[in-house]
C-alpha cells in the first residue's frame, strides 16, 4: 500500500525516489537524456473526473527549442527531487512521492495546469506566493531541506517544467483532476486500530519501521528521511483523505472514514523531522487545529492525546 505517491502542491511539503549511483546534475549534451524511474502509481479507478478534458501531457512531445534542456531538467528534478537536487533534500523522497507520475497522472494529485494557479493567497503564508515560492515552500517543508536560490537552474527548470505541462489551461478553468482530496469530517481515530492496518496493509512498500523502500516505489512515511512535521500531510485532516482518495494500490477509494483516520493517525504519531517555523505559520489567523506537533506526538505515546481538540475543526 503506498500511501504517499503524490506533492501537493497547497500542503506544503512538495514536495517528494530509489539511490543509485545518479548524480546531481544539468545535463550537458545536446539533445539531453531523459532519465526516468518509473513509478508504480495509484489505479486510475478510483475517482471520477472528467478523462475528456484531461490534457494528455508526455515527454515525448518537448517541443525542440531553446526550453527543452530546462523542461526535461525540470521532469527530472521533479520526478526524482532526491537524487537531481540531492544537497538541497533532507529526505529520500521526490515530488513524484505524493504526485504520481511526476504530476501527470490524472488521478493522483495531479499538476497539470498548476500555473493558472499562481499567484495566489496561501493562508499558512499569510500573503500572495509565486509559483516560485510555493515550490521552495515544498522545499523546506515537505523534502525537509532547503530551498532552491533565486534564478538558480533547479529553480528556473522547475518553473519551465510546470509551464509545459500547463500549456493550453487558462486561469479560472475548471479542472476536475486538480480538486483537494483533504477529509473535510474526520472522525475520533484509533491509533492501534490504525498500526493493526498498516501492518496488515502497507508494510510491503512503506516497510514496518515506515522508512519504505525508494522514493517513487514506497516512501518513507516518518523517520528522518521523511517530510516533517510543518508539511501539509503532516495534518490529519490531509492525511486521511490522502489515504481516502489514492490509497490502497488497485482499490484506491475503498478504505472507510475510519480506517482512513486510524491510519492517518499511526503514521503521524511516529517521530519525523520538526518544522522550527510553526509558530510563523498563518500570521494573518484561521490556523488549522490537526496539525500533528512534537507536542501532540508525545501525548499519543503517553495517553494523554485529546482528539477532540485536535479535530474540532473538522467535525
Amino acid at each position: 500500500m503506498r500511501i504517499f505517491q503524490v506533492v501537493l502542491i497547497g500542503l506544503g511539503v512538495i514536495i517528494s525516489i530509489g539511490i543509485g549511483s545518479y548524480v546531481n546534475q544539468k545535463f550537458v549534451s545536446e539533445t539531453p537524456e531523459l532519465i526516468v524511474e518509473t513509478p508504480i502509481l495509484v489505479s486510475t479507478n478510483q475517482v471520477t473526473t472528467a478523462s475528456n478534458l484531461f490534457p494528455k501531457i508526455s515527454m515525448d512531445d518537448v517541443p525542440d527549442n531553446k526550453m527543452k534542456e530546462d523542461i526535461i531538467y525540470g521532469f527530472n528534478l521533479f520526478n526524482e527531487t532526491h537524487i537531481y537536487a540531492e544537497e538541497k533534500v533532507g529526505a529520500n523522497l521526490s515530488c513524484t512521492s505524493c504526485h504520481a507520475g511526476a504530476g501527470l497522472d490524472e488521478n493522483v494529485a495531479s499538476l497539470v495546469g498548476v500555473m493558472a494557479d499562481y499567484p495566489k493567497y496561501i493562508a499558512r503564508s499569510g500573503d500572495i506566493v509565486t509559483i516560485e515560492e510555493r515550490i521552495n515552500g515544498c522545499m523546506v517543508r515537505s523534502m525537509n531541506g532547503e530551498k532552491f536560490e533565486v534564478n538558480s537552474d533547479e529553480l528556473e527548470a522547475m518553473v519551465a517544467y510546470f509551464k509545459y505541462i500547463s500549456e493550453g489551461v487558462t486561469i479560472g478553468q475548471e479542472r476536475p483532476w486538480a480538486k483537494s482530496a483533504d477529509m473535510k469530517k474526520v472522525p475520533t481515530p484509533s491509533v492501534t486500530d490504525g498500526e493493526k492496518l498498516y501492518q496488515q496493509s502497507c508494510v510491503a512498500c512503506h516497510a514496518v519501521d515506515g522508512t519504505g523502500n525508494g522514493a517513487n516505489t514506497g516512501p518513507a512515511l516518518w523517520g528522518p528521511e521523511s517530510f516533517n512535521d510543518g508539511a501539509g500531510l503532516g495534518r490529519m485532516s490531509k492525511m486521511a483523505g490522502y489515504i481516502q482518495a489514492y490509497m490502497p494500490i488497485g482499490a484506491a477509494g475503498s478504505l472507510s472514514d475510519q480506517d482512513a483516520a486510524d491510519l492517518a493517525a499511526y503514521i503521524l504519531s511516529q517521530d519525523r523531522p520538526e518544522w522550527t517555523g510553526h509558530d510563523k505559520d498563518w500570521p494573518q489567523g484561521g490556523k488549522p487545529s490537526d496539525i500533528m506537533t512534537k507536542e501532540r506526538r508525545d501525548q499519543v505515546k503517553d495517553g494523554t492525546i485529546n482528539w477532540e481538540e485536535v479535530l474540532a475543526d473538522f467535525k
